[in-house]
Order: C-alpha cells, then sequence, then structure tokens
C-alpha cells in the first residue's frame, strides 16, 4: 500500500461527509509581518496595536484575509488537491478576530456534487469553518471547486447542488464584541472618507496597481500551505504555466482597495465571488469598487458597506461583462463583501 497522499477525486465525495483538516497553525506575527510584505496592506486596525485598542478591541487582530488563508489552505490536500479551479464562493462569515497565538484548524462538509457534462470532472460544493483553540468557529465560508475523476467510467452520482444565499443580510453579520469606531482617528486610519460619504451605485478606481511575480506569488502559496498541484507544478497544466492562487489575487485586491476606501476596516462577510479568468506572473493587478448597499449596525460609530471589487489585468476600469453577460477577458475576480467602516 501507498503510504502517500493522492488526494480525492470527485467520486470520492459524497453528501454529508464531514472531513477534519490537518494541521493546527499557531499563527503570529511573523504571518502579519509576511503578509504586510508580500501586499500593500495598510489598514490601520490591523496595523497598530494603539488604533484597536482606541477602537474597542484588546489589541490589533490579524488582517481577516490571514485567518480566510490559514483556514483555506488547511482544506486543499482535501479539497481541491486535484482541482482544475476554484470557482466561486458564498455565505462567508467572520465570526471572530484572530489574534496571534490563536492556532487555527479546519474542518469541511460537503454539502454538493454535480459531475459535469464532459464526463472527465465534476464539481463539489463544501462548506468550512475555521475554528480556534477554543472549538469557537471564528470564520466559515462555501466554496464550489471543479475535481477530476479518477476514472472516468465511474458512474455520476446524483446531482445536488445547495441552495445558497446570494446576499447575507445586516442581521447576518457579526460585529465584534466591544468595538466602538465613536473616537475613531481618520487623520491616523489616512482619509476622512466615513459611511456618510459612500453612496449606493459610486464606483471608485483605486488607481495603484502591482505586477504579480512568480516568487511572491509561491512564498504566498507555501506560506498559507496551498499544496494544490496547479500552483505547484508547472507540468500540470498544458500551457506549462503555474496558476496564481486565487487568494493571492484576493489579498492584493483587498490591499489596492486602501487607496479610496482605507477606513474600511474589517471585512465581516462574503456574499459571494467568481475567479473570472486565471492570473499568471507577469500580470499587473488593478482594482475598482462599487458600492452595492450600506447599512447600519447596533454597534457605536459602525456602519456596514456591501462592495464589489473587481480585480483587472488590464482595461478600462469599471468595464466588467461583455453583452452576453460574459466576464470580460481582462477580468479576473468578482468579489462581493461586506465591511465595516465608521459612521
Amino acid at each position: 500500500m501507498s503510504k502517500t497522499n493522492a488526494g480525492r477525486f470527485f467520486e470520492d465525495y459524497a453528501v454529508g461527509q464531514v472531513i477534519d483538516h490537518a494541521v493546527p497553525r499557531t499563527v503570529s506575527g511573523g504571518e502579519r509581518a509576511l503578509y504586510h510584505a508580500l501586499y500593500p496592506a495598510r489598514h490601520a486596525l490591523y496595523s497598530s496595536d494603539a488604533f484597536a485598542q482606541a477602537s474597542g478591541l484588546p489589541k490589533s487582530p490579524m488582517d481577516d484575509l490571514i485567518a480566510f488563508h490559514t483556514v483555506f489552505g488547511k482544506t486543499v490536500p482535501d479539497v481541491s488537491l486535484n482541482a482544475v479551479a476554484n470557482l466561486g464562493y458564498a455565505e462567508g462569515r467572520f465570526l471572530k478576530p484572530v489574534y496571534e497565538g490563536d492556532t487555527l484548524r479546519s474542518r469541511s462538509e460537503v454539502i454538493g456534487v454535480k459531475e459535469n457534462s464532459n464526463g472527465k470532472t465534476g464539481v463539489v460544493y463544501v462548506r468550512t469553518q475555521g475554528l480556534n483553540q477554543n472549538d469557537e468557529v471564528v470564520m466559515e465560508y462555501v466554496r464550489w471547486v471543479m475535481v477530476r475523476k479518477r476514472d472516468v467510467t465511474a458512474p455520476a452520482p446524483d446531482a445536488v447542488v445547495p441552495d445558497l444565499k446570494k446576499v447575507l443580510s445586516v442581521e447576518d453579520l457579526v460585529i465584534p464584541e466591544g468595538l466602538d469606531f465613536t473616537g475613531y482617528d481618520f487623520t491616523l486610519a489616512g482619509e476622512g472618507h466615513r459611511w456618510a460619504d459612500y453612496e449606493v451605485g459610486e464606483k471608485i478606481d483605486h488607481v495603484d496597481g502591482v505586477t504579480i511575480e512568480e516568487a511572491e506569488h509561491m512564498m504566498a502559496t507555501r506560506l498559507w500551505q496551498n499544496t494544490a498541484k496547479v500552483h505547484f507544478d508547472a507540468t500540470f497544466r498544458e500551457d506549462g504555466k503555474r496558476l496564481i492562487y486565487g487568494g493571492h489575487v484576493i489579498s492584493m485586491a483587498r490591499a489596492l482597495s486602501f487607496n479610496g476606501l482605507a477606513n474600511a476596516q474589517m471585512i465581516v462577510g462574503i456574499n459571494g465571488g467568481a475567479h473570472a479568468n486565471p492570473c499568471f506572473a507577469g500580470d499587473t493587478v488593478k482594482c475598482w469598487t462599487e458600492v452595492l448597499d450600506k447599512a447600519e449596525t447596533a454597534a457605536p460609530g459602525v456602519g456596514a458597506l456591501r462592495l464589489r471589487l473587481v480585480a483587472t489585468k488590464g482595461g478600462e476600469p469599471f468595464a466588467l461583462k461583455d453583452e452576453n453577460g460574459k466576464y470580460l477577458s481582462e477580468v479576473l475576480l468578482d468579489l462581493d463583501y461586506w465591511v465595516l467602516i465608521p459612521c
């Protein structure tokens, strides 16, 4: 018997299956430093203990996407090691801040399977939870991924496609305990724009761009322990290129959105997301945002914005789809998410 793990293939999944993923990881200042080295991340709440304490938190939490990448990475050997592509996200909620010293682990439940018409691949839907050392769920999300079949002659399972919320309501969002923006320092945060300054339908060109390097992408993929073959093995794709991890594009776009959204401090929900086209080393990522909705919250001085964050590798800002509703070839990411911002 082989002692190595070849990963699961499509026919290895069944609805209701629960997978506890290896290996727990204690996060530290190292993850924060590397995150800020890989991405131009400057949001004040994640940069300064003093700023976070003035906002009612015990200290500066880890960037929300550090928690996301860490939890996501642990699922890869069991969910997407043999993936063709990660297709989308839904019902993502950040339930508790993650701090240095917390230990994270991941658990997934298979909630849907559907074989593709080519008979060679299928789509697997999983709901993943990230838990800390106290068995508290710190975040959860649904994603669906296209996975190769081991045996193309294997019979197709009964198709089950989960009914997922298209949008989280503001009532679905969890505001961190103690968060208070009534004494918010806009000067230290870097911009004066607050909740009332943003209008539904407004679009923001974030201006700046970053050219993706092979070295930084590989460092990020290893940092988050994402072992998917498409990111590591240049022989795995017919074009001989390593695919840039979609989370790398998400973090890059989120960091670039600081210019115009410096006070969008905390991500609390992910309504949906699509990696519209592949990203490769040498592509220059730029991004723009559309304000989709806004809501008040019960926390003092805290409002919520629903944003569409679009990352591109060229083209004009605010261009998204063609007349047939298909993503334009330059669009890399279309992410619909909720953030918390001072009123």
